[in-house]
């Protein structure tokens, strides 16, 4: 592992990318380039952009730049797997040929001009360094709010995660050799890349708007990965339910004597719209405790079959070269 004079791969992964990628691969190869002169990366150094089963253009444009550009690799997906399947494919492809990667998005809200504060920090002796946000004034209110409130409940459930994280972070090539040891089927890179250890540090970074397309995590994706970080990080709610259950328990005696009390006083009188609403509120949180059970054990299911996370159909290196204009 090289610290000195260190091979960097950029690790991309693209869904539907078409609009932006031809901006994305301008700006991170003169990036790639930059670097190469200040001493931060070598010429061994590349991008490589993973096609997670894209339906436009996103591969035959990644091919094309594989063709021209010397600093372009591209990894093709079998099928669509999602953003943090990508992201596990491209990092562990570049983890033998690099000696760190640092993974981004593909719609330049990353801040590359924050590269060089990640490489430095590697070249110092960090193994993970994380990137964060200096503050979230581009996301709506509901957005934000929502974000921060869901890294305040995975604090709260004990799982240690780096606050206003995403995936912008480096890794070292001994951290991939301990991320590639984690089989989890259902994946949450940011709750597992701290559980590696080693030391790590922070780089702080204002993101910028989207600079063309739509956002591939809308608000339904956004929710199903928050939910598989709870559920694959911490058994809280499961034990939250045995406690409701207890308090439930308790309550219900107590609920149990005043009837019997109220009866044997001639106090009890007719009752069906508390009955009623009693039944449906027990209903309902009974439903809603079988429902996080069974996400769970759904995610045991998915976890035995221990099928493939990603299948590769293509593979482009790029041994380097001249770039072309």
């Amino acid at each position: 592992m090289n610290r000195e004079d260190p091979t960097v791969y950029l690790v991309i992964p693209c869904y539907n990318e078409e609009e932006v990628l031809p901006e994305t691969v301008h700006r991170l190869t003169d990036k790639l380039e930059a670097m190469r002169e200040a001493g931060l990366a070598n010429g061994h150094s590349r991008m490589l952009l993973v096609d997670d089963g894209s339906k436009d253009k996103t591969w035959e444009l990644i091919t094309r730049f594989n063709q021209e550009n010397p600093y372009v690799e591209g990894v093709k997906l079998a099928h669509n797997r999602g953003h943090q399947n990508a992201l596990l494919c491209g990092l562990m492809t570049a983890m033998p040929r690099c000696d760190c990667a640092i993974s981004l998005d593909a719609d330049l809200q990353d801040d590359v001009d924050a590269l060089d504060q990640f490489v430095q920090k590697y070249k110092e002796g960090c193994d993970v360094v994380y990137g964060v946000r200096n503050k979230r004034d581009t996301d709506t209110w509901f957005k934000r709010t929502t974000a921060e409130g869901f890294y305040k409940v995975m604090k709260l459930l004990g799982v240690d995660v780096v606050f206003n994280h995403a995936d912008y972070r480096l890794m070292s090539r001994r951290a991939l050799e301990g991320l590639s040891e984690y089989r989890e089927v259902n994946l949450f890179l940011r709750g597992m890349v701290p559980l590696i250890g080693y030391r790590s540090d922070y780089v702080y970074y204002d993101r910028h708007e989207r600079f063309a397309g739509e956002s591939k995590y809308p608000l339904k994706k956004m929710i199903a990965l928050a939910l598989d970080g709870i559920s694959s990080f911490s058994v809280k709610p499961l034990k939250l339910i045995s406690n409701f259950g207890v308090i439930v328990s308790v309550l219900s005696v107590f609920g149990l004597l005043y009837a019997l009390v109220s009866y044997f006083a001639g106090w009890a009188v007719s009752g069906w719209t508390a009955i009623v609403c009693s039944i449906w509120l027990l209903g309902g949180l009974q439903m809603l405790c079988l429902g996080v059970v069974g996400g769970y054990i759904g995610k045991i299911y998915n976890e035995v079959k221990a099928r493939p996370r990603y299948r590769v159909e293509e593979y482009l290196q790029n041994e380097g070269g001249e770039r072309q204009s």
